[in-house]
């Protein structure tokens, strides 16, 4: 009896946001928080989306390879990692250029065809690159 209840209570409770590297499929837009360097609470939504106070917006194209466009409504930039993911599901590490400040947009454009992008691993910049 003890084990059923225990069980009706965890699977009514809401399911809890855990930090994780974020995968993005060509051709979807994310926004997310970071918590402790990881994306969460990610959700997906349309690309005219704006993202509020705190909010990162990330969208994934397919174009001249692959093209990824990354903003942080926040007074704070961040670097961070980044992998592509191609269609056997293999993750190659990308270089990736300090997310800016302010809603500010880095675009990120690799040569490789990919079909997603997991980025991850988000800490506070002290400048910039690219």
């Amino acid at each position: 009896m003890t084990r059923l209840l225990l069980a009706l209570a965890l699977a009514a409770a809401p399911a809890l946001a855990t930090a994780a590297p974020l995968t993005v499929r060509t051709g979807e837009t994310w926004l997310f928080r970071i918590d402790r360097g990881q994306p969460a609470n990610a959700r997906k939504v349309a690309p005219a989306t704006a993202p509020t106070r705190g909010d990162v917006k990330v969208s994934v194209r397919a174009a001249f390879g692959t093209m990824m466009t990354i903003s942080i409504n926040s007074t704070q930039g961040y670097t961070f990692d980044a992998q592509l993911i191609d269609a056997m599901g293999k993750a190659t590490s990308a270089r990736s250029c300090t997310l800016p400040p302010n809603n500010q947009p880095a675009l990120e454009n690799w040569t490789q065809k990919s079909t997603a992008v997991r980025i991850g691993n988000f800490k506070p910049a002290k400048g910039g690159n690219c």
